[in-house]
């Protein structure tokens, strides 16, 4: 028995208008998008009323988009989720193109609660460094309050990695301000152990350089600008609720100076003229108290984000002036910062080579004075 229907169009078929239009959105403006993503583009942007996977379909058939090839599976021992909001926030910097050929590469610190998975902080910066994440958590900690825990990678901000490091406390800056801050700072052994934050970085890596690009955001400024925005509309489709609804952040305590606590510190030991070193820098103490009683005294060398230099002896500050400024010394980059500067170096040394040689013009001064080349000697008999 053969049905009447064989060969007639479906009642329930996309409509070709809303298909064609469909089909020059994703080639014009989200060729390289995702189907998760352009359907939410399509959906909220333009009001289509397409499905997901007539989407997938749809890129599929365009060639816009293939299907990967599912890798075997890694089989690692699970993590149950914590409970409360702000009792462990996974961090991580980021470095990648994320304003693609508009701006060079730079850095993103992403801030992530373990338990719903909420993102609470993202910050735009060249490098991470310990003034970064300064920076970053002192936002952090004015929005949020302070979490129980930071959870990281072994990056040397976080941990000291030298085995033969005899002298300190044993603790890197961020660690003392942490500690200082009664915030607990773990460093997790494989990239698998903090998952989340890793997840997470492949997912704004895939969706924030394109929802900037819409927008036409093009600086570190107008990124950062940006960035609450984002943060709403990401929890509102990823985030969970957390088993215990109560939250574990602890509020800023009139003895948390940030201002102070989010330095570097460093302990210096006064010489007999009363001069101390930071780092290449030899600074002259002004007293008027005797001399002698600030002679190979113990003092703190504070120095903020913005290069401003704080000495302090027993919590209260000293005048000063610079004796003696060094000269500019090597800076060590670690293993996340290598591959941009190496790509800068190239693109430096590309320029480089493009550059012409200089030649002279008729009027040139140079052109006035005529020098031949000797005439060759013969060689005289043997």
């Amino acid at each position: 028995m053969l049905s009447k229907k064989r060969g007639r169009p479906s009642h329930h078929q996309l409509d070709p208008q809303t298909k064609q239009r469909a089909l020059e959105l994703l080639q014009t403006r989200y060729a390289d998008f995702g189907p998760t993503f352009a359907h939410e583009k399509l959906t909220e942007g333009h009001h289509l009323a397409l499905g997901r996977e007539t989407v997938r379909g749809l890129m599929i058939h365009a060639g816009l988009w293939h299907p990967r090839r599912a890798h075997p599976p890694v089989v690692h021992p699970l993590r149950e989720r914590r409970t409360r909001l702000g009792e462990l926030v996974q961090i991580d910097g980021s470095p990648f193109a994320w304003f693609e050929d508009r701006t060079p590469a730079c850095t993103l610190l992403v801030f992530i609660d373990d338990a719903t998975g909420r993102l609470l902080e993202l910050f735009f910066t060249e490098a991470e460094s310990t003034f970064s994440y300064f920076e970053a958590a002192e936002h952090y900690f004015q929005r949020h309050g302070k979490p129980l825990a930071f959870y990281s990678d072994k990056l040397g901000v976080f941990r000291i990695n030298q085995t033969n490091a005899l002298a300190g406390t044993g603790l890197t800056q961020f660690g003392r301000a942490m500690d200082q801050l009664d915030i607990e700072v773990i460093c997790a052994n494989t990239p698998q152990a903090k998952g989340r934050v890793e997840h997470a970085n492949q997912t704004l890596q895939d969706r924030l350089p394109k929802e900037m690009r819409l927008r036409g955001i093009a600086t570190l400024a107008e990124g950062n600008a940006y960035l609450p925005e984002f943060i709403a509309d990401f929890d509102a489709r990823f985030a969970i609720a957390p088993r215990d609804p109560t939250d574990a952040h602890r509020p800023l305590l009139p003895k948390d100076d940030l201002g102070r606590i989010l330095t570097v510190q460093e302990t210096r030991v006064l010489s007999k003229n009363l001069t101390v070193k930071h780092p290449n820098v030899i600074y002259q103490i002004q007293t008027k108290r005797p001399t002698y009683a600030l002679q190979h005294a113990t003092v703190v060398v504070c120095e903020s984000r913005d290069r401003e230099i704080t000495i302090e002896y027993k919590g209260k500050p000293l005048s000063y002036k610079v004796y003696r400024a060094a000269s500019h010394q090597a800076q060590g980059v670690s293993s996340k910062q290598l591959d941009m500067k190496l790509d800068g170096l190239t693109v430096l040394a590309k320029s480089a080579k493009k550059r012409k040689p200089y030649i002279p013009p008729p009027t040139h001064p140079w052109r006035r004075f005529h020098i031949r080349p000797e005439t060759p000697q013969p060689n005289p008999p043997r």
